[in-house]
């Protein structure tokens, strides 16, 4: 008669909790670490999303006050374009001597 081998591994599987032995917990796991590691939308891809977003935010504040700025920049100019190129661009009229003077406060 022939003898039947048993399985060598048997005793070393058996030692091992049976909620881990559980297939379907196996196939939990390996959903979980595949989403987490391997999967395109991973973990490591969402944090880098996140922090990138979190800096376009971050631009699109700073450049609207630049934008408000600018506007209102633009209406001080509207009304006072005389007034504006002679300041800032020490512009004069013909017959005319232009004195910088130049205040430390």
């Amino acid at each position: 008669m022939a003898k039947i081998r048993s399985n060598p591994f048997k005793p070393l599987i058996r030692q091992i909790p049976a909620p881990i032995r559980n297939r379907y917990f196996l196939v939990l796991v390996f959903f979980f670490a595949w989403l987490i590691f391997f999967d395109k939308h991973n973990v490591w891809t969402q944090y880098q999303l996140q922090t990138s977003l979190d800096k376009l935010k971050s631009d699109r504040i700073f450049y609207e006050e630049k934008i408000q700025e600018v506007k209102e920049e633009a209406d001080d100019i509207a009304l006072n374009k005389e007034k504006f190129a002679r300041e800032k661009y020490y512009m004069k009229k013909k017959n005319e001597d232009v004195f910088v003077i130049v205040r430390e406060e």
